[in-house]
């Protein structure tokens, strides 16, 4: 079957394999029909990280995935036809203290799994395998958008984690911040304003889908950072001066998410003096958010469920057939997410 890998840490080695299929007893058995490509990818087809399968050079990339269930175990609670998506990240096999509860998204020492990442095989190919606890059943009625589960299923993670430290004092969040317009962004914004906050969206896009986007949410899109206070902030750009703008405009008990990766090359330097005032004699709190286990993949997929169908097919700007791969792979003008597809129905 097809399948799109590359080897970790080699730039320039992607391409489009012909590949065996993985056994499929005890498993669900999926055929794929959509994979969202994201700047992970892109890092991992930089060669900046990602790990092959033990004993093999090649990864099968793709983490952001869609697919019909062909076969299911008896007992699994899945049955043929079923949509559904795949989990990224698995438990260490030790486990830690984490992954024993299933909250492998806080690992405690690092040897999880992570599919089209981390030693194990993603999603993009034509037919892929998982055990039944780490799929989650989509309704049909999202349609190809059902492929935003995987992103929206770390901003559900985020929002749980404000939530949770939020409930600290006695005073609600009201108005929120989300730095950055894209698929993270928006996510962030959707589900902050189905939470009844005020939100602004800081992005530097003056045109095109993203901030039309903003404004269907009924949130506030601004090019230039906001001179207002925010109870919580939800950083998706990684951009170190964005990161600092967020915690300054954060209000006394105000809460930063940090969810965006800027990389390693980037240099940045900040006041920590000023920084342990601001937290301290405020009371604010900064923390940072990655992946998601299976309440959060269940949070997300009631969230995309809430929202209108065609707001999150607006964040599918563009739909590639798997005959025309390596387009899907480049960063073009006005794209929010990309979306490499298998099948005819969904172009």
């Amino acid at each position: 079957m097809r399948a799109i890998t590359l080897h970790p840490g080699r730039a320039g080695s992607l391409r489009l394999d012909d590949i065996a299929e993985a056994p499929a007893e005890g498993l669900l058995k999926v055929q794929a029909l959509a994979v969202g490509v994201c700047g992970t990818d892109r890092e991992l087809i930089d060669g900046d990280y990602g790990e092959a399968p033990p004993g093999r050079a090649r990864l099968v990339l793709g983490h952001e995935s869609l697919g019909r269930v062909l076969e299911a175990p008896p007992g699994s609670g899945f049955a043929e036809g079923d949509r559904v998506v795949g989990i990224v990240r698995h438990p260490d096999p030790v486990p830690c203290a984490s992954c024993a509860l299933g909250e492998w998204d806080m690992c405690r020492n690092g040897l999880y799994t992570e599919r089209g990442i981390k030693q194990a095989d993603g999603f993009c190919a034509e037919r892929w395998t998982t055990p039944a606890g780490f799929a989650v059943k989509v309704g049909p009625a999202l349609g190809l958008a059902a492929v935003l589960l995987e992103p929206a299923s770390i901003l559900a993670k985020a929002w749980d984690h404000i939530e949770s430290i939020a409930a600290r004092a006695a005073g609600r969040p009201r108005r929120a911040l989300v730095t950055g317009a894209g698929p993270v962004g928006l996510l962030a914004a959707l589900m902050g304003v189905q939470r009844g906050l005020e939100v602004h969206v800081f992005d530097r896009n003056h045109e095109g889908p993203k901030p039309r986007l903003v404004a269907a949410l009924g949130a506030a899109h601004h090019t230039a950072f906001p001179r207002i206070e925010f109870d919580v902030a939800v950083e998706c750009t990684g951009a170190p001066q964005v990161i600092a703008q967020a915690v300054a405009a954060s209000a006394p008990g105000g809460i930063v998410c940090l969810t965006g990766l800027g990389g390693s090359k980037r240099d940045a330097a900040f006041d920590i003096a000023a920084l342990n005032q601001a937290m301290v004699l405020e009371n604010r709190v900064v923390f940072g958010s990655v992946n998601a286990n299976l309440r959060h993949y269940q949070a997300a997929a009631e969230a995309l469920a809430a929202a209108e169908r065609a707001w999150l097919e607006g964040l599918l700007t563009r739909k590639v057939p798997l005959e025309r791969w390596r387009e899907a792979y480049e960063k073009r003008p006005g794209d929010v997410k990309t979306v490499l597809v298998f099948e005819d129905a969904w172009r």
